[in-house]
């Protein structure tokens, strides 16, 4: 046990979610003795959240699952001015439609990890467009200006990443955390948030919030961040050579985004059990321990187990069951990703580089030619060896699809219409 009284802290702690907290005996002891509210912000710069975003997520589960209320903040305001954290150049400026469209799409993930306050929960869904867009700039100046120390703004690694590198800062983006801050103590005062999670690129943007609360006469305000996460090869999590790996099943498919997790690296398993899943500790400790093909199973469990957190139990079973079709039986699954190409094409034959491209297996014929001479590429279960060859209406099975397989882990249907 981690030693703390409260059971969200000793959550955070078993599973590995920790990287700083701001006051460690305070928080313990608030969150011990009652009930209270915390809040994550979400800037709409896409329109689903990655995988990237998944711990973050699973903190606002396990707040809500130990007695707590967690509000989910988009940030419709935040996202119009942009995040320099992290960045080495300025986000892309987004309209207000964009915007909108985003947080539509970014609003679905949630209601799969936690229960708001319009189903009989205690969740809450804010967006801090409804007071940042309404403020005075010579009001909010007046009011908050002066609690804000610039020496302290420029030391925030947000910023002094960006000036050390002689890289451009917009005073638009030295703004941001201003306005993190601010949402800080509005939710405050809307919603008696005392505690603010993220990752941990967030602490200085947090930091000012909990001052500035400080600085303004609210109730003690904390900080919690969680490590920067990365898989044991280094690679930042919620991507691929491939892209982000979306949460919304109309930007990657269920299938991929299963295959995402059952093709993680042996290190990595009992860590993304214990980060991405909710079951039990004593059961990740017996996949941890197993060594050699028996492992595969473990990677099986994780990646059911984290697809049926976004997607539900029915698609991520669907998910393990094509796979498991497919790779031990060899045979086509209707629930793999389909493209669809034009019918009277395939009837004068498609060539093969040509359709290795149009199915995403490749980013140009150069690449798809050097898959087919590694042996990679597969139509039906046949390897291809001829770069030359074409696919026609004699490749389509009984119910006239073609599976193209790049490697053993990589499939896709091909559909005529």
């Amino acid at each position: 046990m981690s030693g703390f009284k409260s059971d969200f802290l000793n959550t955070l702690s078993e599973r590995g979610y920790i990287h700083q907290i701001s006051d460690e005996t305070g928080l313990d002891a608030l969150l011990a003795k009652e009930s209270t509210s915390c809040y994550i912000g979400f800037d709409a710069t896409a329109p689903s959240l990655h995988a990237g975003s998944l711990v973050q997520i699973m903190l606002l589960y396990w707040f809500q699952q130990t007695g707590h209320k967690p509000v989910a903040l988009m940030g419709g305001g935040t996202s119009m001015v942009g995040d320099p954290s992290g960045k080495d150049a300025s986000r892309k400026m987004l309209t207000v439609d964009d915007i909108e469209q985003n947080k539509a799409g970014i609003r679905k993930v949630f209601s799969k990890f936690l229960k708001f306050d319009t189903e009989g929960g205690s969740a809450i869904m804010a967006d801090n467009a409804d007071w940042l867009l309404k403020l005075n700039y010579v009001d909010f100046l007046r009011e908050y200006g002066a609690k804000f120390s610039v020496n302290s703004m420029l030391a925030r690694d947000s910023v002094k990443m960006r000036l050390e590198r002689e890289q451009h800062l917009s005073f638009l983006e030295f703004n941001y955390m201003i306005l993190q801050a601010y949402d800080f103590v509005e939710l405050n005062k809307r919603y008696d948030c005392r505690l603010q999670l993220g990752g941990s690129d967030q602490w200085g943007n947090i930091i000012s919030g909990v001052d500035l609360g400080r600085r303004s006469g609210t109730p003690d305000l904390f900080a919690l961040t969680t490590p920067l996460l990365t898989t044991s090869s280094g690679a930042k999590m919620g991507k691929t050579a491939d892209g982000a790996v979306w949460l919304d099943s109309d930007a990657l498919p269920v299938y991929d985004y299963w295959q995402y997790w059952r093709n993680c690296d042996d290190a990595d398993v009992a860590r993304f059990m214990k980060l991405f899943t909710t079951l039990p500790m004593d059961e990740i400790a017996r996949y941890g321990a197993l060594q050699g093909a028996e492992l595969n199973e473990a990677k099986k469990v994780l990646a059911t187990e984290v697809t049926a957190m976004v997607h539900g139990r029915k698609d991520a079973e669907l998910a393990s069951e094509t796979a498991r079709k497919t790779f031990e039986e060899g045979i086509s699954a209707s629930s793999l990703p389909t493209i669809n190409v034009n019918g009277d094409e395939l009837v004068g034959g498609i060539g093969i580089l040509s359709l290795i491209v149009q199915a995403g297996l490749a980013s140009s014929n150069g690449e798809a030619r050097r898959h087919i001479k590694g042996g990679a590429i597969k139509i039906n279960d046949v390897a291809v060896s001829d770069e030359r060859s074409s696919i026609s209406t004699a490749n389509q099975d009984s119910d006239g699809k073609i599976k193209l397989s790049m490697g053993k882990k990589k499939h896709v249907l091909i559909n005529a219409e």
